[in-house]
């Protein structure tokens, strides 16, 4: 997406693809530097136990808590960022910033290179097998 078709806080372009981890994934379409901020989920705030109620059963969650008390549900976003996946060995990093859904890279990311993150603490609990394919994967989320 051009430059000035991209809101401000998608500060790389990104494409969404199919991915062999999982569904749908999130590309670089250009170089992004290491340390920097990639973009932003944005989405309807809902109370945590909202969030798990909505989450409960579900594959695929685009549900992120971002306090104690409120989380994201990003499930309606049009933001590319919500289709990051998780891998063991990932290459950016989700920080929870001033209640905002940020992603930030690890290392400097190639274009057409999958954006992964650890997604730590999930809402599957432990239950969802990792399809990451990351030496080292701890075989679940």
């Amino acid at each position: 997406m051009p430059l000035a078709e991209r809101p401000a806080y998608q500060k790389y372009d990104v494409r969404v693809a199919r991915s062999r981890i999982d569904g749908f994934g999130v590309f670089a379409s250009e170089p992004i530097p290491a340390r920097l901020k990639i973009g932003e989920i944005r989405g309807e705030a809902i109370s945590v136990s909202e969030a798990r109620r909505r989450a409960e059963g579900q594959q695929r969650i685009m549900i992120v808590e971002v306090s104690h008390r409120t989380a994201i549900d990003a499930s309606r976003s049009t933001d590319p960022m919500r289709f990051t996946n998780h891998s063991c060995a990932p290459n950016a990093r989700l920080m929870i910033r001033g209640g905002r859904i940020e992603f930030y890279a690890l290392k400097a990311i190639e274009p057409g290179e999958e954006i992964t993150v650890n997604y730590g603490e999930t809402h599957h609990e432990g239950r969802l097998a990792c399809r990451c394919g990351a030496v080292g994967c701890v075989g679940r989320l």
